[in-house]
């Protein structure tokens, strides 16, 4: 019950954690600078324990950063203008509505929609006759062809000709100036005594389920945007019923359209060749194509449109006047987009798109940590991070190997003479390693995090048992280094991706061949960390040590490795991240659980909740492993950086 009161008044609890961020900032700022000031006299510039304890400038970070996220997700908005996205989503209805009107005039661009198409049309006509194909045409289709290039010319001109205009055409666009007018009067008186409709008041909140944003107006101002975009649609469907077609004009098109019907249809002396029939064809088919632009009437003089023209662009400022104080929120809390209206829904276009607000990435991690994947839990029918009881005989299959049972003296069980089997201890061994034998179960991790960090720690465990070894010899022995040296550097540098495809068609897509190819990329890191180290390893130590009489074994336990523990660390630090990313990507390419399959399945779905859900999983996780390393150098090598 509280989960999902918390979820439905998410807008509350945003504006809370607001508000505890900011303060944390301030906090930690005015904290932070006099701590600076009390021991900047005491430790110099470089010092080491100048960095040590500085809680408060990671709260200054952290808060920063949650700010940042909240504003530019859209999240502020929706904590403190709770209504704001439901009145533009009724000023969106109202910008869909006139779009049509909009995009044919020089409004939302730089040209009207006349212009281009005259500008546009009369330059490919002049290309056509330019190229106009000698051997496809006789002489006397080719003057038909050409007249009628110079008709539809003609014909643009006569369109773009004010005096060509017919007093139908131009009532009706007078028609549609004065009903914007009305419009824009209409949005200069608010809506007396309105109250939302039952059915408006119980839409879900902004955000809460889809489509995120409500359709119905809740709000006085919004309603009337909602009144007003009705009118306006009716108005934008009469003007696209608007044609500029004078007698002559209409003439004109009757005309050309029979001669162009009639070219189609004639033939040559060439027609025997399929090259010049098709010439012929292509050709006249883009004739016709360019006519058929024209013959619908939809160019009009500047003239005539200037007085509509500015009846739109004044109700368009009129629109933004009517918005008020709700034009201020949306250029401070709306940043990088607008709330688009588009068929049946008003959605955030921008970075409130993108960019899920805190709060609903909280939420969609709740329920995907709800271990209750009967009643939608989990993910994929699989948790995210539970527990489960593992039968020990799993784990026995999985580290004892059927072909050590083959090793064993003596044969397997065979059948008797009444045809039943007889097995003997070699069998029994056998069902032992593959499991089925029943050994009893323990608690152990299960879930989608779980499967991505057993992947990576077992292949780090592996990486690190053999590669620290391998690169402490290269680094003291000649041998070691010039007969691996080679090998080591010679798949290292490849991607690990670039190996992904080939591994995971070895192995499959079963833990083994994620795991193997995590295990290339954290031992090829570990065997040069560790090869670093051991061969950094100051001389005059080294002869000091012989000197004393310490034998090799004692050289390397207490003076080659102590040296080398450092760049260790710092490889299985590195390795830890690489790994964690390659995992992600080969999660991605090949598996049915795992960070990077949820991550892959939210992509191909665009969702982006989930999709950041995942990415803070994945950071989450991997600043605890590195807080973690951290804490172990520090125990294990507390001389670093103090010699």
């Amino acid at each position: 019950m509280v989960l999902e009161w918390l979820s439905e008044n998410r807008a509350i609890v945003a504006a809370i954690i607001i508000l505890l961020l900011a303060s944390s900032f301030l906090v930690s700022i005015i904290y932070g600078v006099q701590q600076t000031r009390l021991r900047e006299k005491d430790q110099v510039f470089g010092d080491p324990e100048r960095t040590v304890g500085g809680w408060f400038w990671s709260i200054c970070g952290v808060s920063v950063l949650l700010l940042i996220w909240f504003y530019f997700s859209w999240g502020a908005a929706r904590a403190f203008f709770p209504q704001a996205a439901n009145e533009l989503c009724q000023v969106g209805k109202l910008h869909e509505a006139i779009s049509p009107v909009t995009a044919s005039l020089a409004i939302q661009s730089r040209y009207s929609k006349s212009k281009t198409l005259l500008v546009r049309n009369s330059k490919q006509l002049r290309e056509l006759k330019a190229r106009l194909p000698v051997d496809a045409f006789l002489e006397n289709d080719k003057v038909r062809v050409l007249k009628v290039i110079n008709n539809t010319q003609k014909l643009i001109n006569m369109m773009a000709n004010p005096d060509f205009v017919g007093q139908k055409t131009i009532r009706e666009i007078e028609k549609v100036k004065s009903r914007f007018a009305a419009i824009t009067n209409e949005l200069k008186t608010p809506l007396q005594s309105w109250s939302p409709s039952q059915k408006a008041l119980q839409q879900p909140s902004w955000g809460i389920s889809e489509p995120e944003i409500p359709m119905l107006p809740i709000s006085a101002k919004g309603a009337l945007f909602d009144l007003v975009s009705s009118e306006a649609k009716s108005i934008s469907n009469d003007f696209l019923g608007i044609r500029n077609l004078s007698p002559i004009a209409k003439d004109l098109i009757s005309e050309t359209k029979a001669m162009i019907a009639n070219l189609k249809k004639l033939s040559s002396a060439s027609d025997r060749d399929p090259r010049i029939v098709k010439t012929r064809a292509d050709y006249m088919k883009a004739v016709d194509r360019i006519f058929k632009r024209i013959d619908d009437g939809k160019i009009f003089p500047a003239s005539v449109m200037t007085d509509i023209q500015g009846s739109v662009r004044t109700m368009l400022q009129q629109l933004e006047k009517s918005k008020g104080a709700l034009s201020i929120v949306e250029i401070l809390f709306f940043p990088g987009g607008d709330i688009i209206k588009s068929r049946t829904q008003c959605t955030e276009q921008g970075p409130g798109r993108w960019l899920p607000k805190p709060t609903d990435v909280v939420a969609t991690f709740l329920t995907l940590a709800n271990p209750d994947v009967e009643n939608g839990g989990g993910y994929k029918g699989t948790t995210l991070l539970w527990w489960k009881w593992l039968p020990i005989s799993d784990v026995v299959s999985l580290l004892v190997p059927d072909g050590l049972v083959d090793l064993l003296p003596g044969d397997y069980g065979t059948l008797n003479k009444q045809g039943n089997f007889q097995p003997n201890y070699k069998d029994w061994v056998l069902l032992f390693a593959q499991g089925d034998v029943y050994l009893g179960a323990l608690p152990m991790l299960d879930g989608h995090i779980w499967d991505s960090l057993f992947r990576v720690l077992v292949a780090m465990f592996f990486g690190v048992l053999l590669g620290v070894p391998l690169g402490i010899y290269m680094g003291v022995s000649r041998f070691c280094k010039s007969f691996f040296d080679p090998l080591i550097e010679l798949y290292r540098p490849v991607p690990p991706l670039a190996w992904a495809p080939l591994i995971l068609t070895i192995f499959g897509i079963q833990d083994d061949g994620k795991i193997f190819l995590l295990f290339m990329v954290a031992f090829a890191i570990m065997v040069i960390s560790a090869r670093t180290g051991a061969s950094g390893t100051q001389l005059s130590k080294i002869r000091a040590s012989h000197s004393l009489g310490a034998s090799d074994r004692q050289i390397l336990r207490y003076v080659i490795l102590p040296n080398a523990l450092p760049e260790i660390m710092t490889g299985i630090r590195i390795s830890i991240g690489v790994c964690w990313g390659t995992l992600v990507a080969a999660e991605m390419l090949a598996g049915t659980t795992g960070v990077g399959f949820i991550e892959n399945v939210a992509r191909t779905v665009s969702d982006y909740e989930l999709i950041w859900v995942t990415i803070l999983i994945m950071g989450s996780l991997g600043l605890i492993f590195d807080l973690m390393m951290r804490w172990v150098i520090a125990r294990l090598i507390p001389w670093r950086g103090k010699g």
